[in-house]
């Protein structure tokens, strides 16, 4: 974890770094776990969406890459969307589909509190929403200002299909796998980057059911955010789709 970058943590004789989830460490969180060898170890590291960064060290330094861009078996690509959010209502009659037919969903709110100014939803606000339109739905909410053994039992309950719809701040973009979730639905999609985006779809999609992810939008939308939902919705390519972010906001 984090925890191998503090100062005092030493390692006898460091060969090796490997580094998963590479867009979410800093450059000097990086440096500082190699700087803790007597040589300079060697370094891989992984990741579904380089940063721009790291895919202009890719084209201009001496960084040697490899790329997977096959689905494992038995997966289908994910079917991705955008929707005005004045729509919302359609969703729940997709989400009681979904839910009829055995399958789970994750509603995805960029933020956890009340907010005018940024005019996005709250998941307290979304819970209670949902909660009051989906009844017979196992909703339950989780977010980043709860323990960590209570979010550990919320998604231990979420994975043994104790809970139909997880309604979620973007705490879960990494790390979550439940097979049998197939629908992601993404309030005030145009806030957030492409890269986080691309990881919060990943979390549907890793079973054999067909999935799709929903990205709600807020009119009206800024140039650069109508570009973001539409790259999203023709790409699956995580490479494909940090080009596209190194274009749009350069190195």
């Amino acid at each position: 974890t984090h925890a191998l970058f503090q100062e005092n943590v030493s390692f006898h004789n460091l060969a090796l770094v490997i580094i998963d989830e590479q867009h979410k460490f800093g450059v000097h969180q990086r440096l500082s776990l190699a700087q803790k060898a007597s040589k300079t170890p060697h370094q891989l590291v992984m990741t579904a969406t380089p940063i721009p960064r790291s895919l202009t060290m890719s084209a201009y330094a001496d960084l040697d890459t490899s790329v997977i861009d096959e689905l494992p078996p038995g997966r289908q690509k994910i079917k991705t969307v955008a929707l005005n959010n004045n729509r919302r209502d359609e969703l729940i009659e997709k989400i009681k589909q979904i839910s009829n037919e055995g399958r789970q969903i994750y509603w995805v709110c960029t933020l956890i509190e009340e907010s005018e100014a940024l005019r996005a939803e709250s998941a307290e606000n979304t819970f209670n929403y949902l909660s009051s339109n989906l009844e017979g739905i196992r909703v339950v909410m989780i977010h980043g200002r709860l323990t960590k053994s209570e979010k550990e039992e919320i998604m231990n309950d979420f994975a043994e299909g104790r809970i139909d719809l997880l309604v979620a701040t973007t705490v879960i973009e990494v790390g979550v796998n439940v097979p049998n979730a197939s629908l992601m639905i993404v309030e005030n999609a145009e806030r957030l980057g492409l890269a986080q985006l691309h990881q919060l779809r990943g979390r549907v999609g890793r079973g054999a059911e067909k999935s799709a992810c929903v990205l709600m939008y807020q009119s009206p939308l800024s140039d650069s955010a109508k570009q973001r939902l539409e790259i999203l919705r023709q790409s699956h390519d995580g490479f494909m789709i940090a080009e596209k972010d190194l274009e749009l906001r350069g190195p």
